[in-house]
């Protein structure tokens, strides 16, 4: 396999991914196979969108390729917005609007305990697989940093004082969801 595509417009998430996937595997998005519509996601948890994701490129263009969905699910919100958390403040999909919402949901809250978590779909060879990455952490009481994107400037991981979007993408990469899920696709493609 030397071409794989990453299901999403998202470039920030693509130039995370890229760094992380083995270089003889070409990485294409979805503006290279000419895909413009919003694949759906309507499923009820992360991994069912991932799933569909992954399966509504296979079906529709023929690619083998791979789908991520993430969530931020806070302990005192019931795991709210978890699957939403794109869309959490409304259809704008605005991370300002997400963050200001729950940070208000969280304003006299003492439990800020919060993890993020990753599910990776891959359609590959006519088979799918999954992979999950979760990264535990709290939500800060203000925002910090410039980096990342979504969440970044609210999420503190376990046993570190800066948010992602204090951190420099390797390390955010080598501790976060996303890289955790991301290496074990990676180990998975390189059997």
């Amino acid at each position: 396999m030397d071409k794989l595509v990453f299901a999403t417009n998202n470039d920030n998430k693509l130039k995370e991914v890229q760094a992380l996937i083995p270089q003889h595997i070409k990485l294409l998005s979805l503006k290279d196979i000419g895909c413009f519509e919003d694949i759906p996601e309507t499923q009820n948890t992360i991994e069912g969108n991932a799933r569909q994701k992954a399966e509504y490129i296979k079906t529709h263009y023929g690619y083998d390729c791979f789908a991520d969905d993430t969530g931020l699910e806070v302990d005192t919100l019931n795991g709210a917005p978890g699957v939403y958390s794109a869309r959490y403040a409304g259809a704008q999909r605005s991370a300002e609007d997400n963050m200001n919402k729950l940070l208000e949901a969280l304003h006299d809250k003492d439990n800020r305990n919060a993890r993020f978590k990753t599910v990776i779909a891959l359609h590959l060879n006519n088979k799918l697989h999954t992979f999950t990455g979760i990264c535990k952490g709290s939500i800060t009481e203000t925002k910090h940093g410039k980096n990342g994107f979504g969440y970044d400037p609210i999420f503190r991981p376990e046993n570190y004082k800066e948010t992602f979007a204090e951190m420099d993408l390797s390390l955010k990469n080598r501790i976060g969801h996303r890289g955790k899920a991301i290496k074990q696709l990676v180990d998975f493609l390189n059997r």
